[in-house]
């Protein structure tokens, strides 16, 4: 599987409704499964970001299809950076001239 850092900001929809948010994570762990992904980890945050998000996906495609699904909802918009464990950093690494 595949480590992405999700990192997600509350829309005006989201906010009004935020006492609703630790449910909405719930199902969102829940809908992501049904995409071939798990959310390691939720964390609230304070700064530029709301939410920070630690998943594991099967490909691309899966995470992809994931976010635009919970987007979709209205509650949050986010952003998915691929990351690399130590060894995926080695085999990249060990490609450069």
């Amino acid at each position: 599987m595949t480590t992405y850092v999700v990192l997600a900001k509350f829309t005006d929809q989201g906010i009004r409704t935020v006492k609703e948010t630790t449910k909405r994570a719930d199902a969102a762990k829940e809908l992501a499964g049904r995409f071939g992904v798990k959310m390691r980890e939720i964390y609230w945050t304070q700064g530029q970001y709301d939410l920070v998000t630690l998943c594991d996906g099967n490909d691309e495609a899966s995470i992809t299809a994931f976010g635009l699904a919970l987007s979709s909802a209205g509650n949050v918009r986010f952003e998915t950076m691929r990351a690399f464990t130590r060894d995926e950093m080695n085999a990249v690494l060990a490609k450069l001239p």
